[in-house]
C-alpha cells in the first residue's frame, strides 16, 4: 500500500481485544470528601457486585436502595458506576457478565453534590470489582475447518495444539468438517498452517462466539 496508493501504514502484530469481569460476590462502600473551590462535596455510596453468566452482560439496578440517597442523586450513583464498567480493574478493557445493585449509602444537607456521587460510586465499584476476584476474558471463535477424510487426523492435532474444544466431526463425501471452538489468540497465522498441513486442500471459517476466562488460566 506504502508503494501503490503513497499512504503511510501501521504495521504489526494483530492485537486481540479482551474484556473484564468478576468470579466471586463483593460489596464496597467509599466516601467522597473533598473541597472543590471552596465548597465542601461529600457522598456516601455501598454497592454490591455480582457475576453473571457468560454472555449476560453488565446490568445496574439502583431499585434495591435504602432511601438513604435522595432520589435526585440516583442518576448520578448510576453514570459513576457506568462509567467505570468501561474501564476494567486488571487491564482496562470494558467490564461485562456482572450485575450492579446499589444498597445504599450517605447524605449530607447542603453538602451533598452530583459529582460526589458520581465520584463514589465509581470508587465503590472498582473496590467492588478489586474484591469481587476480576479475570480477563478473551474472545473465543465457533470455527469450522472443511478438509479431505486423509488429514483430519493432522488438522485435529493441530486444533488440540491450539487448546481448541472440538465439537463435532461430520463426514461429507470425500471431505470432513470440523467444528470447533478456539481462542482468537490461537488462530493467528492459522490460514498458512492450515495449508501446509492439507496441502492446500483445506479451507476454514470462523466467527465470534463468546467471550470466556482466557484459556491458560481455567481450571
Amino acid at each position: 500500500m506504502q508503494e501503490d496508493f503513497n499512504v503511510s501504514v501501521n504495521v504489526g502484530k494483530p492485537q486481540v481485544v479482551y474484556r473484564e469481569t468478576i468470579t466471586e460476590v463483593a460489596e464496597a462502600e467509599e466516601k467522597f470528601e473533598r473541597e472543590i473551590e471552596g465548597v465542601v462535596n461529600f457522598a456516601q455510596v455501598r454497592l454490591r457486585l455480582e457475576p453473571r453468566p457468560r454472555g449476560a452482560g453488565a446490568e445496574y439496578d439502583g431499585s434495591a436502595s435504602d432511601g438513604s440517597i435522595p432520589p435526585e442523586f440516583l442518576p448520578s450513583v448510576e453514570s459513576g458506576v457506568r462509567e467505570s464498567m468501561g474501564n476494567g480493574v486488571l487491564a482496562g478493557y470494558p467490564l461485562v457478565d456482572l450485575k450492579v445493585t446499589l444498597l445504599g449509602g450517605a447524605f449530607r444537607e447542603g453538602q451533598s453534590t452530583p459529582l460526589a456521587y458520581h465520584v463514589a460510586s465509581a470508587m465503590a465499584f472498582r473496590e467492588g470489582c478489586q474484591k469481587g476476584h476480576p479475570v480477563l476474558l478473551e474472545p473465543i471463535m465457533k470455527t469450522e475447518v472443511v478438509v479431505p477424510e486423509e488429514f483430519v487426523g493432522e488438522v485435529i492435532g493441530d486444533l488440540g495444539a491450539r487448546k481448541a474444544r472440538i465439537e463435532r466431526i461430520q463426514p461429507r463425501g470425500k471431505v470432513s468438517l470440523v467444528e470447533a471452538f478456539v481462542s482468537l489468540k490461537e488462530m493467528f497465522g492459522y490460514s498458512t498452517d492450515l495449508r501446509s498441513l492439507t496441502q492446500g486442500r483445506g479451507t476454514f471459517t470462523m466467527q465470534f462466539h463468546r467471550f470466556d476466562w482466557i484459556s491458560d488460566k481455567k481450571k
